[in-house]
């Protein structure tokens, strides 16, 4: 069984309690090749993550007693994330009702399955990840459309990747911590900590840097 390493993710603020505006129907702009890794991070491609998930020192994600993970891939990278502000699992809200229907959030005490699982898919030519939840087998869009605080949320519910799907991913040595960054706006994902209620710990791409823990994620290798 392979094993994850500690690995931060930098995912947006999370939601508000009240309700996401629905965007206005445009087509998703083409993906841009991401922009330089901010001072101290490195930006990370597919064989580079194979590689820290997949060391011996790495951490598996811990499994709730009964469950069990979807199968395994060498490729993508089957991964839990988890904030590095409030130590909780980030999961794909499937259930909730249209606007906010796969808005994520980093909600979960434990790692109990496919609520909590990601597939990493890293595209070459745009050197950037588009993220598939396992939950509801959409990828992961930044929904730069919305108003007010659920602006730039994320939400899995696109059936193919554009640049709304797409994210530059580094990692920090010194840190042992990821972050995410968001080719439609620029933006690192961030958790949400202060948000209240049904949007609580969301994930927004909204920071212009890595500040601290909001930004930051770690990453359990979910793979056999």
């Amino acid at each position: 069984m392979r094993r994850t390493t500690s690995v931060l993710l930098s995912l947006s603020a999370l939601l508000a309690a009240s309700a996401l505006t629905v965007p206005t129907a445009v087509a998703a702009p083409e993906a841009e090749r991401p922009a330089a890794a901010p001072a101290g991070w490195e930006a990370v491609d597919a064989t580079a993550l194979a590689r820290i998930t997949g060391e011996k020192d790495a951490r598996r994600a811990p499994l709730a007693a009964g469950d069990a993970a979807t199968t395994a891939a060498a490729e993508p990278e089957l991964l839990a994330v988890q904030s590095g502000r409030n130590n909780r699992f980030v999961a794909t809200e499937k259930n909730y009702a249209e606007p906010n229907t796969g808005v994520q959030r980093a909600r979960s005490t434990e790692f109990v399955g496919s609520w909590e699982s990601y597939a990493f898919e890293w595209d070459e030519t745009t050197q950037t990840y588009a993220l598939r939840s396992l939950a509801n087998n959409r990828y992961v869009a930044v929904e730069k459309n919305y108003t007010g605080s659920a602006q730039n949320v994320l939400r899995a519910r696109s059936t193919r990747v554009g640049g709304w799907e797409r994210f530059a991913l580094y990692y920090n040595e010194t840190l042992d911590r990821w972050a995410l960054r968001s080719t439609v706006n620029g933006l690192f994902v961030t958790m949400e900590n202060d948000y209240t209620g049904s949007l609580q710990y969301a994930l927004r791409a909204r920071s212009a840097e890595v500040a601290g823990s909001w930004e930051q994620f770690v990453l359990y290798d979910i793979g056999a």
